[in-house]
């Protein structure tokens, strides 16, 4: 079972019920002309050995493959059970066939060792809930692993294993990223442990709203190179064998449309669950909407809408929650967002970033359009509460 979030956008992790395995069948397309099997005299030879010259693909792969884990999650749902079972009469005449009051989901990911002694990088998603989590390494080894913590915001988890000397990966820099540049994948698709694929990078700062999360806080790394349920949490490298992302989500019915979390803003967000075991986001308190000409007409020409606007570019406030840094400043909702800090405004998206940017408690100039004149106001972002992170 995959879990899909917004317009068909699958996460990475591949979910089993029961207690039994998940089986895959394999289905071979029928071949539109018979196959004729060469003689041996026909077959090309073979290639001259090339000694130790393998291709930067294998060679990254020998690097970081050791450090690489499988993830397996279990974690116990209740069942809601319809109220008529309730009833003695079915209690009574029924009871061996009574739906069990929970059942156990287990669900497989992958992960990467950042530390030597047992610092696990993985997706949230991977181990959300799990009452129990297992990392097994290439080399065969399973220890019991113990999540230290995991944000729901960036779908960032660490997992701690207790073990030493352990194969670890190095981390690359993911803000130096262009499109066209090679990339590697390394995870469990569908439960195939260790699989490699590759392509290139197809684009760099895919928003959150672009692939239908508008709940996460991240510039995603778009990438074709092949992954699938089970890949999630496993390490997206470079040329170099660097790790630059972690790989998370797919768009579902497409093909090379996979996403990656950068790992300049994973190790950000570890840190913290490190730390802390949680990670205080920034937060303003306002809902937002990005304008374009249409949804400014749309606005106007509602009559049950109380917001009416004189611009069609910028970033729209469509409600200020109370008691919230924004209400605090003053901020009201129909105020059009132009510049923050100076810098021109256009999508929401950036509204966001810069405010993950800024930080908690450090001041933000807006430059907003409010029935026609120009307001510049302060705000302070404050830590995100609990509830809205959920």
């Amino acid at each position: 079972m995959t879990v899909r979030l917004g317009k068909s956008v699958t996460y990475l992790s591949f979910m089993a019920l029961g207690a039994a395995a998940a089986m895959f069948a394999t289905h071979l397309m029928p071949a539109s002309t018979p196959l004729v099997t060469p003689s041996l005299a026909q077959l090309p030879a073979p290639l001259p050995a090339a000694g130790n010259d393998i291709n930067f693909i294998a060679r990254a792969v020998e690097q970081v493959g050791p450090a690489v884990v499988r993830i397996d999650a279990s974690r116990t749902v209740q069942t809601r059970v319809p109220a008529i079972f309730n009833d003695p009469f079915f209690q009574e005449f029924f009871g061996p066939m009574m739906p069990p009051p929970s059942r156990e989901e287990r669900g497989v990911g992958s992960g990467f060792i950042i530390s030597s002694d047992g610092l696990i990088l993985t997706n949230a998603h991977v181990v959300e809930g799990a009452n129990r989590v297992r990392v097994t390494l290439k080399d065969g080894r399973t220890f019991e692993g113990q999540v230290l913590g995991q944000d729901r915001l960036t779908d960032v988890a660490v997992v701690k294993v207790n073990a030493n000397n352990l194969p670890v990966v190095r981390l690359g820099n993911s803000d130096n990223l262009r499109p066209g540049e090679w990339a590697i994948a390394i995870g469990n698709p569908l439960g195939l442990d260790n699989t490699v694929t590759a392509g290139i990078i197809s684009a760099t700062g895919r928003s959150s709203g672009d692939i239908g999360v508008p709940d996460k806080r991240v510039g995603f790394i778009q990438t074709d190179a092949a992954i699938n349920p089970g890949n999630s949490g496993g390490p997206l490298l470079n040329q170099r064998g660097e790790v630059i992302g972690i790989n998370t989500a797919i768009i579902g019915g497409a093909q090379g449309l996979g996403f990656a979390i950068p790992i300049n803003t994973a190790q950000r967000i570890a840190k913290q669950l490190i730390a802390n075991g949680r990670v205080d986001h920034p937060f303003l308190g306002i809902r937002m909407a990005t304008l374009s000409p249409e949804i400014q007409q749309r606005l106007n020409a509602n009559p049950r809408s109380p917001i009416r606007l004189q611009d069609s570019v910028g970033v729209v406030i469509v409600q200020v929650l109370p008691n919230s840094p924004a209400a605090r400043a003053g901020l009201r909702a129909g105020d059009v967002i132009r510049r923050i800090n100076g810098q021109t405004i256009t999508k929401a998206d950036q509204v966001q970033q810069m405010v993950e940017n800024t930080g908690i408690g450090r001041t933000m100039q807006l430059e907003v359009s409010r029935n026609g004149q120009t307001l510049t106001v302060a705000v302070q972002p404050a830590p995100l509460p609990a509830q809205a992170s959920r």
